[in-house]
């Protein structure tokens, strides 16, 4: 199976430290650690649009609960207090 090829650049003393190493095939290493990276950064994206739209909704639950409250009317009253304070 043809595979497209990479380039992976280390410095000249980690090079002579993986020479030393004849026995480990660095391709599957490196194969191995892409693999591992690409896996937990999609289990991650997965957890963080679950984790957004819990915390969508638990907005949506507190701002039902909360009568006469204001989100925009909030931020224009801290941003008064801030630019007052300049």
């Amino acid at each position: 199976m043809q595979m497209p090829v990479i380039t992976v650049r280390v410095d000249e003393q980690l090079k002579r430290k993986m020479d030393g190493l004849k026995e480990v095939n660095w391709s599957e290493v490196m194969r191995a650690a892409i693999e591992e990276k690409v896996r937990d950064t999609e289990m991650w994206r997965r957890v963080d649009a679950v984790r957004l739209r819990q915390a969508s909704a638990d907005t949506d639950e507190l701002r039902r609960k909360i009568e006469g409250w204001n989100g925009a009317a909030e931020i224009r009253r801290w941003r008064s207090r801030v630019s007052d304070s300049l």
